[in-house]
């Protein structure tokens, strides 16, 4: 009798090793459980992909192991060696695989378009939308969702955001609306060279604005040019000459639109600019830059910044 249950026990322990090992995800892949499956025809689902070796056998394995709840629908992501519990708590959790479309601060709206395009799993295609509509960060999105939602998604994100912080906005702002303040932000995010001089950047503009002298920044010039994206080469003195709206060089205030995405850092430097009278700045080739309230200042330094741009064999 001994032997016969010592036997039995043995059988029982091989057919559940053969059940538990032997019905392990066999490779890592991606894969749509339809709304609406049932568990068999997920199951037919991960064999079909290849996820399985037998659907027969997860579904044994979820009949006599499994937790008892529904499966969610999705896509989700079987990691090669993933047991068949760990499978089914998966389809059931509901934790889908997550995409991003990763939109950096300062990205021109013709870029944005681009990535969106360019992102797998979605349906449809946007065009460039608005300059300075979209909010710089990184948006998650699902396996069939459309372009167009994932495009409002990130809209919807620069609204929520420009309310709130123009209801932060200081006295010393020069904007006068949400418009005006993402106008100016888009300037200040081409022009800052380290995040920490942001405001700063914001205070040479804004005091510019409220002087009304031209703000004479070079990535206006290049915008009409490009639409935000690189120039690839100098500006050139046409470009500086040419009677643009755009051109800040020749005309005094903001010009007509944003120039790019600005991110919600820029936004609020520009709503809150540091308590500077400084009226110029320029680079000092660290990657930082130098700020003067007077001309003859400014002439100074610029005069250092050609000298270093010489002396390391730039000009």
């Amino acid at each position: 009798m001994r032997r016969l249950i010592l036997f039995a026990l043995i059988i029982a322990a091989g057919a559940f090793a053969f059940l538990w090992y032997g019905s392990r995800a066999k490779q890592t892949v991606d894969v749509v459980i339809a709304p609406g499956s049932s568990l068999t025809a997920a199951a037919r689902t991960l064999e079909k992909s290849g996820a399985v070796d037998s659907a027969d056998r997860l579904l044994l394995v979820a009949k006599l192991f499994g937790p008892g709840e529904s499966i969610r629908p999705g896509e989700y992501r079987i990691v090669k060696g993933m047991s068949s519990n760990a499978i089914l708590a998966l389809l059931q959790s509901g934790k889908v695989v997550q995409r991003f479309v990763a939109v950096p601060e300062g990205l021109p709206s013709i870029l944005v378009a681009e990535r969106i395009n360019a992102a797998p799993a979605l349906a449809g295609t946007v065009a460039a939308p608005p300059e300075g509509s979209i909010l710089p960060d990184n948006y998650a999105y699902t396996r069939g969702e459309t372009r167009s939602i994932v495009l409002a998604r990130m809209q919807k994100a620069m609204q929520t955001a420009i309310a709130n912080a123009w209801k932060a906005r200081k006295p010393s702002t020069a904007a006068t609306s949400p418009a005006q303040a993402i106008n100016l932000a888009a300037i200040v995010e081409k022009e800052t060279g380290i995040p920490s001089e942001r405001r700063m950047v914001a205070a040479v503009y804004t005091n510019r604005l409220k002087l009304g002298m031209p703000l004479q920044a070079d990535p206006t010039l290049i915008y009409p040019v490009t639409k935000g994206k690189p120039l690839g080469r100098r500006i050139l003195r046409s470009e500086i000459n040419a009677d643009s709206a755009y051109n800040t060089y020749r005309r005094a205030g903001l010009p007509p639109g944003p120039i790019t995405n600005p991110g919600l850092a820029s936004i609020r430097a520009v709503l809150d600019p540091a308590p500077s009278k400084a009226l110029y700045f320029v680079a000092k080739g660290d990657g930082s830059s130098v700020f003067a309230v007077t001309l003859a200042e400014h002439n100074a330094n610029v005069a250092r910044y050609y000298a270093l741009r010489r002396s390391r064999g730039e000009m």
